[in-house]
């Protein structure tokens, strides 16, 4: 095993370099007036706005998430991505969740290759299982397999972004024998891999023995209580014999930046709690409450949702602690007012963003 000591030694020397942006399932909502989604072209419209501005103010990296839901219009982010890249000059753009086990692994790959080119090598995949279940009926996969699909399909989108020609067996798809995939990223680069989790042992340590970026999904809970997951995800890739220094650690979260932190953490509660009691009854949890609210916008919660000061002061917790290179916050929750949201982007690049980069 790899002594506390080293893993320290790593976390000095990439907490300085963490980046910030943003990321977006493009969520909608019912029009109180009619008592109808609001027309699924508005959410598609917002978000392309909002990433022209978060390239305009500097931040690092701009995601986009996949579901099959009304409430949340994206099911092909990498088309979307598409129109993102050619609107935008700099910075980096990708899934926030591909959901890999019910996709084939060669059109994901084929679709963020021709991304790459379109961008200019800017394209990034983040891979994970979804906290969602529709896509499996949907495309006919077994949910009864969740842990083998994801595990045989990375497994494939790996060696897709490293050989071709490629000759691949597996259980789930046909065959490959001496394949050529195209085309092939931008200069003919790797595309970035993260691999996402909700946060258990096992996939911390699987994409440290595949020395992959790990991005954690915290959204409710004491972030600084991963810490021994970011190590475990550390400590596994060395021991692996990855270069466990070169790898991110990235954190998506609920997140707005505002003005006001009072006003600002009224403005977000109804979003959040809408949200939160759709998908509790849907599943059977308790509804969300104002205390738990509480409990999570303000430290140490989840939440990054406040004045630039009290964000700022947050993220620098959260980087020196745990050693991010990443930080994306998911800031239209519910469908939050577009202006409201494109403010906390603006102050998120221009005030929050550079004190980081010191």
């Amino acid at each position: 095993m790899v002594g506390h000591s080293l893993v320290a030694e790593i976390v000095e020397i990439v907490w300085r370099l963490m980046e910030l942006g943003v990321y977006t399932f493009g969520d909608n909502s019912v029009n109180p007036e009619t008592g109808k989604m609001y027309p699924p072209e508005r959410s598609v419209q917002n978000l392309l706005e909002r990433v022209k501005l978060a390239d305009e103010v500097g931040l690092g990296f701009f995601g986009v998430g996949e579901h099959h839901r009304p409430d949340f219009p994206i099911s092909s982010p990498s088309v979307i991505l598409g129109a993102a890249a050619a609107i935008t000059k700099n910075i980096k753009i990708g899934s926030a969740v591909t959901v890999l086990s019910t996709e084939d692994p060669v059109r994901v790959f084929q679709q963020f290759a021709e991304l790459s080119l379109i961008s200019l090598g800017r394209a990034e995949i983040t891979v994970g299982r979804g906290s969602f279940i529709e896509s499996y009926p949907l495309f006919g996969d077994n949910l009864g397999e969740y842990e083998e699909l994801f595990e045989e399909k990375l497994d494939l989108l790996l060696r897709l972004n490293k050989e071709n020609p490629i000759s691949w067996r597996g259980k789930f798809r046909k065959e490959l024998d001496n394949a050529g995939i195209w085309p092939r990223p931008y200069g003919e680069q790797e595309i970035p891999i993260w691999i996402g989790t909700g946060g258990t042992p096992a996939s911390s340590a699987r994409a440290g023995r595949l020395g992959k970026n790990a991005i954690y999904a915290i959204i409710g809970g004491f972030p600084m209580q991963f810490k021994p997951l970011v190590d475990l995800y550390r400590e596994t890739a060395a021991n692996s014999g990855h270069d466990a220094e070169s790898l991110k650690v990235g954190i998506a979260g609920f997140g707005l930046v505002g003005e006001d932190a009072k006003a600002t953490k009224e403005l977000f509660y109804p979003y959040w709690q809408q949200t939160m009691s759709q998908i509790a009854a849907e599943r059977g949890f308790a509804p969300p409450n104002p205390s738990s609210y509480q409990m999570q916008v303000n430290h140490p919660g989840a939440f990054l949702v406040g004045s630039v000061s009290e964000v700022r002061d947050r993220l620098l917790e959260l980087r020196d602690g745990l050693g991010l290179s990443r930080y994306i916050l998911q800031m239209d929750l519910g469908n939050l007012d577009h202006m409201a949201v494109m403010k906390s982007i603006e102050l998120l690049g221009t005030e929050i963003a550079p004190e980081l980069a010191q």
